[in-house]
């Protein structure tokens, strides 16, 4: 199930945790993958465990706030079937103590970068009439927080809605527009909220009906079915990745 071969597929932040694993399993189910990543070393080393495992791979480093960087790299890449916007960074700070600076950026790398990888790709898709994107929000781009995550709420709602308004728009251009949203995961990124917030990993995983945090591969796991034939009827949706959180 869920198979992707013969499909070409941009995954970025693929250097690691969530990005990695999706990059990796969709190499396993037949695409050719591009990593994408600021990291250009990490992109290479998730490219060379693709390759070592039989799988195909090509990497790329790219600072997907960058307007210029990312439409050079969208043409370089050319035409592709699967765009999986997963670059992001993580910031803690109340919506009254968080410099202007610290906002910037993370708004322009969480929720710009999604928005420029969609603007040139969108463009290639439509002249195919095909194509699925998937893009990497939050449980708090869904609901708030009380933790001191403004700015990176913020950016996460801003994704969101950028993912119902380009599905909409492309409805009837053949192209399914999708949005996950995981609570907290095990990841670097996780591991560094959890040490701002000065609680443990464990702790952390509380905060979830499940009792514990996620794992990249569920999320990847997700983002594959998304992205394959057999959501085919499945556009602007919200997919909760968060053991229940949202639920309470």
């Amino acid at each position: 199930m869920f198979e992707l071969n013969d499909k070409k597929a941009v995954v970025t932040g693929g250097g690691s945790g969530i990005g990695r694993a999706i990059a990796t399993l969709f190499a396993e189910r037949g695409a050719c993958v591009h990593v994408v990543d600021l990291n250009e070393a990490a992109s290479a080393g998730v490219v060379e465990e693709i390759r070592a495992q039989g799988g195909q791979a090509l990497g790329h480093a790219c600072d997907v706030s960058r307007q210029a960087d990312v439409k050079a790299l969208m043409e370089r890449i050319g035409p592709i079937d699967i765009l999986v916007n997963n670059a992001g960074i993580a910031h803690i700070g109340k919506a009254d103590d968080t410099s202007e600076e610290d906002f910037d950026r993370v708004m322009a790398v969480n929720a710009k970068g999604v928005w420029l990888a969609m603007k040139y790709e969108l463009k290639q898709m439509q002249k195919q009439s095909r194509g699925a994107i998937v893009n990497n929000a939050s449980a708090v781009g869904v609901v708030g927080t009380g933790r001191g995550a403004a700015s990176y709420a913020a950016s996460k709602h801003a994704v969101v809605g950028l993912t119902k308004a380009a599905a909409l728009e492309n409805a009837r251009l053949g192209i399914r527009v999708n949005v996950v949203a995981p609570a907290v995961i095990d990841t670097d990124m996780g591991a560094g909220f959890a040490s701002d917030l000065k609680i443990t990993m464990q702790e952390f995983g509380r905060v979830h009906p499940v009792g514990r945090v996620g794992t990249p591969d569920e999320v990847a796991n997700a983002v594959l079915w998304l992205c394959s034939s057999d959501a085919s009827f499945v556009t602007g949706h919200t997919l909760m990745i968060d053991g229940g959180m949202t639920a309470q």
